[in-house]
């Protein structure tokens, strides 16, 4: 199980983000947990200037935009 947060304000790209790894979940079939992050200290804690942010068990792997579909493929793998 992999434990994903995304972090942002709560926008339409950070609610885009969250279907994106919903998405990749199913076409992998890796189970995921998704958070959304929207506590600016925290999101801060991260060291992530633009969202949204996504983090993969503990480590951030995209800040800033919409990641492409194969890299959050290759995320959820790792």
């Amino acid at each position: 199980m992999k434990d994903v947060k995304i972090l942002g304000p709560g926008c339409k790209r950070c609610d885009a983000a969250v279907q994106m790894v919903q998405d990749a979940a199913t076409r992998t079939g890796v189970q995921v947990t998704v958070a959304k992050i929207t506590d600016y200290a925290e999101i801060a804690g991260y060291g992530i200037a633009s969202t949204p942010g996504i983090v993969v068990d503990g480590k951030v792997v995209h800040a800033g935009g919409l990641p492409k579909p194969e890299a959050l493929d290759r995320w959820l793998n790792a």
